[in-house]
């Protein structure tokens, strides 16, 4: 198979959390370096870490990992300005690029496990591999169609990559149940409730 970049997306501001999300600690461990942590494991060739609002914290809270840290300075436009930055620096290299998958630093339950099934996925022949959520597909989610990859490259606004995935050619496009995924951690509520929640 082709050359295959992790992007974890970690330059969000955490405006209604009012504290960095990315340094939240579960298991004594912020949350951005367990998603790095798990991209690396996942068998990607390479790990990208894009940051924004808090950037030096969040790159130092990765700094002791094999990763490379891509900043996003329009991060206040939306997420889509870090897919664009991450995309970009992926393909500053020689080597052609033949697939993303890409990541949330906001998704502590989501391992190098869950990844590696959806870089199996398209190892087998998928197009394109996305998490199941009760909302439909959702990263993390691994593209590899041209098409697709030069969509992520000029997306605009507060969004992701979810619209593309809804409009996917559904004959390429491998969906894997993923309970991991769909946690939603937006509030100082939110993110008590859910430690409560894991607490044996």
């Amino acid at each position: 198979m082709g050359r295959l970049v992790a992007i974890v997306l970690a330059a969000g501001g955490s405006r209604r959390l009012g504290r960095p999300k990315q340094l939240l600690a579960f298991h004594g461990e912020s949350l951005v370096r367990r998603a790095a942590r798990a991209a690396l494991e996942s068998g990607a060739d390479e790990t990208l870490v894009v940051v924004g609002a808090h950037a030096e914290r969040v790159a130092q809270g990765v700094g002791d990992l094999a990763v490379r840290v891509v900043q996003n300075p329009d991060w206040e436009e939306g997420l889509a300005s870090s897919i664009r930055a991450g995309v970009a620096a992926a393909r500053q290299t020689t080597e052609p690029l033949d697939a993303l998958l890409l990541c949330l630093a906001d998704q502590p339950l989501v391992d190098s496990a869950v990844l590696a099934e959806l870089i199996r996925a398209w190892k087998e022949g998928a197009a394109t591999v996305a998490c199941g959520h009760p909302d439909g597909p959702g990263v993390p989610a691994l593209f590899s169609r041209p098409s697709d990859l030069e969509a992520l490259a000029s997306l605009e606004g507060d969004r992701g990559a979810r619209g593309l995935l809804r409009t996917s050619d559904t004959g390429g496009l491998r969906v894997i149940p993923c309970a991991a995924a769909a946690i939603d951690i937006d509030s100082e509520e939110d993110w008590r409730q859910w430690l409560e929640g894991m607490e044996p």
